[in-house]
């Protein structure tokens, strides 16, 4: 006990000899170190998984490298943050009138195009033009709702959207991104697709094109570069590099070589792999795709699925997480309904219903199911054995999942059959006739952040629309109804919040999971963030926040205040 006071008494006496010593040497004190600012400079380079097509916004909703690209270059009337909320971008202020009829967009006025001529309201009507034309790739949807609506330009920097009724949802459709009217006006749509301008393409985004990367004579990548006269907020980085390449594993390869500095796309197949890399940063966003059960709840080959408490029953009998971990590799969420987690409309307090399969026994047999205590197959009241065919789409993934689910049930005394089938013939032999019993669909919902379920579960859907569950509820299309024409947002949220609780209630269908999409960028890359996704072009929506060069602001010890 005695040594180790002498000890303490030792060290004692030397942090004050260290502590005179150092106020002595005041003046020869370092620096105390600030925070770090990012300052511009530097080049990105990333692997773009996929190849090259056109860089013209109205030309690439069916190749995610070409929008990935053209996310950069141009801009487009609003933006959505990561809950889904529209955000001016051109637009400096906008008006809805009160019956959300018309809507009135003023431009900013120190927008331009990379060539130095402003964005003006022409440019707005112009592109809408395209987006109606029978030329332009769209889906019929996107031109249906195109053509019914009148676009005007007012005046130089207002335009005027004005819709046959109020469509709250309406302002998901005004993301498209605009194209320059006094490059391309003198084109039709037909000459557009072919033009030279969709390799030399001129926007009013915070990058500009500058040159293709071409090797042995193919184009290989490209090359973009800050735009110096943008309006936003200016990117750090000077230059961003794409190249394609095939795969991801080819991309990975090219980050080992130090070829790239981020991948677009990181596959299940080579997650494992980009984990292991020190220097490589995975970041995770939920996909806009929820991948669910659909229940023929108005066949009488499969009467039992009309009964709310059995839909729950089949629900609580699925290892929802084990499906995700063994046959998605961990690279999902677990769906609790059709409106994606963290959009704006989401309910946070719904109560999931949990993988619980003595719960679910108990429930069949509260409906008066027969279960043999030897095991076997359910009965039900009338003697029938319960058993139906479950229809899922051709490919490895699937049979894997409906082999699980058919395994998940069959523990609870439930033969289901198997049925693989091509998505086409899925949703036009099966779905749209509503010739099927129970349905293991994917529902992509990528540039729709507004939740807007009406189309898969108001009534008027049932027949000819996409209600393929037959789900025949007044309550919950009440909800959808007023959701889809009030413009009060905190209105719509309670409605979509009540039809949320409804849903969970009555489980007109049965929701699995939430896909997510992973991207690697190398930890140089600073200021990097992700949040959940309505096209996998989001991943790049912070990107004028990033940098690769930083400098430490300096603080003198003199100038650090005592508390």
């Amino acid at each position: 006990m005695k040594y180790l006071r002498w000890q303490i008494l030792i060290v004692i006496i030397a942090l004050v000899a260290i502590a005179v010593l150092l106020l002595s040497q005041k003046a020869d004190l370092p620096v105390i170190p600030g925070d770090v600012q990012p300052v511009t400079g530097g080049i990105y380079s990333e692997a773009l998984v996929g190849l090259p097509g056109r860089l013209n916004p109205v030309l690439d909703f069916y190749n995610p490298p070409d929008r990935d690209v053209n996310r950069l270059i141009y801009s487009s009337l609003v933006r959505l943050d990561s809950r889904g909320l529209p955000q001016l971008d051109l637009g400096e202020s906008m008006g809805i009138s009160r019956d959300g009829m018309v809507y009135n967009f003023t431009l900013r006025q120190d927008a331009v195009w990379h060539d130095g001529q402003p964005v003006t309201s022409d440019d707005v009507v112009f592109t809408v033009d395209l987006l109606r034309d029978e030329f332009i790739p769209l889906p019929d949807d996107v031109k249906t709702l195109w053509n019914a609506i009148e676009v005007e330009a007012l005046d130089t920097y207002m335009v005027q959207f004005r819709l046959p009724e109020p469509y709250s949802p309406f302002m998901d459709y005004l993301v498209f991104e605009i194209l320059p009217e006094h490059l391309l006006g003198n084109l039709t749509a037909e000459q557009i697709v072919e033009a030279d301008f969709n390799l030399n393409p001129v926007g009013s985004g915070p990058f500009q094109f500058e040159h293709f990367l071409v090797e042995e004579g193919e184009i290989v990548g490209l090359t973009l570069s800050a735009f110096p006269d943008y309006y936003g907020e200016q990117p750090y980085i000077d230059q961003v590099k794409f190249r394609y390449y095939s795969d991801s594993q080819s991309a990975l390869t090219a980050y080992r070589a130090e070829e790239v500095m981020g991948i677009s796309q990181v596959t299940n197949d080579v997650l494992a792999d980009c984990l292991l890399e020190a220097d490589l940063n995975t970041y995770t966003g939920r996909l806009p795709q929820i991948t669910m059960i659909f229940l023929n709840l108005d066949n009488p080959e499969v009467p039992f699925f009309q009964e709310a408490s059995i839909r729950r029953a089949l629900l609580m009998g699925l290892n929802r997480q084990q499906m995700i971990d063994s046959v998605l590799d961990g690279q999902a969420i677990i769906a609790d309904g059709p409106v994606f987690p963290e959009s704006w409309a989401y309910y946070p307090e719904i109560k999931r219903v949990g993988f619980d399969p003595e719960a679910a026994i108990k429930l069949l047999k509260e409906e008066g199911f027969t279960i043999p205590a030897e095991g076997g197959s359910v009965r039900a009241k009338e003697g029938n054995y319960f058993t139906f065919s479950l229809i899922y789409p051709m490919g490895a993934e699937h049979r894997k999942l409906a082999e699980a689910i058919q395994q998940d049930w069959s523990r609870l005394g439930i033969e289901v059959v198997l049925q693989p089938v091509s998505y086409d013939e899925m949703i036009s032999e099966y779905l749209d006739q509503r010739i099927y019993q129970a349905a293991l669909v994917d529902i992509n919902l990528a540039f729709t952040p507004d939740p807007d379920p009406y189309p898969f579960w108001h009534q008027s859907q049932i027949t000819g629309g996409q209600n393929y569950a037959r789900w025949d509820d007044r309550r919950a299309s009440e909800y959808l109804e007023f959701a889809r024409i009030t413009v009060d947002l905190e209105k719509r949220e309670r409605m979509y919040h009540n039809f949320q609780v409804r849903f969970t209630q009555e489980l007109p269908a049965l929701p699995l999971y939430y896909p997510v999409y992973t991207y690697a960028v190398d930890s140089r890359v600073q200021g990097v963030s992700m949040g959940p996704l309505f096209d996998s072009s989001d991943r790049l929506a912070s990107i004028t926040n990033w940098f690769l060069r930083a400098e430490r602001t300096i603080i003198e010890d003199d100038e650090v205040e005592e508390e």
